[in-house]
């Protein structure tokens, strides 16, 4: 079995309370496999998503003609989040620290409370994807889980296969997000 980590990020800012107050027992729980690709870093792009809800599987992928491998994964989890059509509870599997990471230990929210700046001072990257997924999350429970990427787990696989056939399409819109960074 593929190693995972399961961790809640702070109720999406709503506190215990509101993980407890019954909600999460009336809202749909939905699954979402996630992940990015990238040929060269910059270079075509693409991402992968696979939502799950009882039975049902939906498959949803896209790429750039030139963007990074760390906005094709925020933009699965983006994709992954606007399919869905009312709020829901969420265990989102991804197999990118940088996502899971900024998101559970609370860089996400210290790079936005700083100005989209890091620690070092410097700009925090892919500030217009964060704003989008955290404006995203706010309407889901969520829980996110790492899982070790080209393993065992067939869904991640399955968004990586997606990912990878995504950037290599022909002809690939523009990325603006990452062509407007310096």
């Amino acid at each position: 079995m593929a190693k995972e980590r399961r961790e809640r990020s702070a109720n999406n800012g709503k506190g215990e309370a509101g993980a407890r107050s019954g909600l999460e027992k009336e809202l749909p729980l939905v699954e979402i496999y996630t992940d990015g690709a990238c040929s060269g870093n910059p270079g075509p792009g693409g991402y992968g998503v696979i939502l799950k809800y009882r039975d049902a599987l939906k498959e949803l992928s896209g790429g750039f003609v030139c963007t990074t491998n760390n906005r094709m994964e925020l933009m699965a989890v983006i994709k992954g989040l606007e399919a869905l059509t009312r709020p829901c509870r969420v265990i989102l599997y991804s197999d990118s620290q940088y996502v899971i990471n900024a998101l559970t230990r609370g860089w996400v929210e210290k790079w936005r409370a700083s100005g989209w700046r890091r620690a070092n001072k410097c700009p925090a990257k892919n500030a217009d994807l964060w704003e989008k997924l955290l404006s995203l999350a706010a309407r889901h429970e969520i829980t996110w889980v790492w899982v070790k990427g080209h393993q065992s787990n067939k869904y991640n696989n399955r968004c990586d296969r997606l990912a990878v056939e995504a950037s290599k399409k022909t002809p690939l819109p523009a990325d603006e997000g990452f062509q407007k960074e310096p």
